[in-house]
């Protein structure tokens, strides 16, 4: 690590403070371009502490970055990984408040939910989908604390991967029912279908990007407990919303998952 605590602790209180007030910022490496990715996600531990010392709970891991062509943009080997607490979560049909955010944009996902342990190194597919108990749709609302959503990979990281919102929903089913790989889906906003894609984009294969994170997890000496809902990652690309729009899932046999924003 190359940054002092005291610094860590006050990049945490920034971006934190940057979410809750629905403000944004530069990207951090702005006036840290020393930090290293084990100073973006010690920064993104202190966020997920300082929630929990506010009562808030874990409710969920996240991958992100999860298309091969953005890692090789990005000059990234993996994806990056955050975290869901209960203030992200809406529910299947619910409201998402568009001024509590600042850039909202909405995200096609496969959410699995474990039965058993995962734990890396060497997690893989196969690993993922034994220990999966089932999959279902997944919306999640991503709204970075960077102006204009202009930042580098270890700015988002610090910044929990730009988590604001999710909502799941539909029908659950065994993984092992589902080619997960051909699973199609459709992003529909207003009625009208603005994104198309199946899971294979996502590492090629949703449960992929699992086994990403509980390797990722593993190197830190932790691992993915049973009973976690995981959102795998963006199956297409964001979608921008605004207040007043309705954003429907539909996931083949999954059925769909929905929000509206207000």
């Amino acid at each position: 690590m190359k940054l002092d605590a005291a610094t860590l602790d006050g990049l945490a209180a920034h971006l934190d403070a940057c979410q809750l007030e629905a403000r944004d910022t530069l990207k951090i490496t702005d006036e840290h371009p020393g930090m290293d990715w084990e100073d973006a996600y010690a920064i993104q531990d202190r966020i997920l502490a300082r929630k929990q010392a506010r009562g808030l709970r874990l409710v969920g891991l996240k991958a992100g970055l999860t298309s091969f062509a953005k890692m090789k943009q990005m000059g990234v080997a993996e994806p990056v990984f955050g975290f869901m607490s209960d203030d992200y979560l809406l529910p299947d049909g619910g409201e998402c408040r568009t001024a509590e955010l600042i850039h909202p944009k909405v995200e096609p996902e496969i959410a699995f939910v474990t039965r058993a342990e995962l734990r890396g190194p060497g997690c893989h597919v196969g690993a993922v989908l034994a220990a999966t108990d089932f999959v279902l749709p997944g919306i999640e609302v991503i709204d970075s604390r960077y102006r204009d959503f202009k930042f580098d990979l270890k700015s988002v990281i610090a910044d929990n991967t730009s988590a604001a919102r999710f909502v799941v929903g539909g029908q659950a089913r065994p993984a092992d029912e589902l080619d997960l790989r051909t699973l199609g889906i459709v992003l529909e906003k207003n009625g009208q279908a603005v994104a198309f894609g199946a899971g294979a984009a996502v590492l090629g294969h949703p449960a992929a990007a699992v086994a990403a994170l509980a390797n990722h997890l593993g190197r830190r000496g932790q691992s993915i407990p049973a009973g976690t809902l995981i959102l795998s990652g963006g199956i297409t690309e964001a979608v921008a919303v605004e207040a007043g729009d309705h954003v429907t899932l539909r996931v083949q046999g999954l059925g769909s998952t929905s929000l509206r924003f207000v």
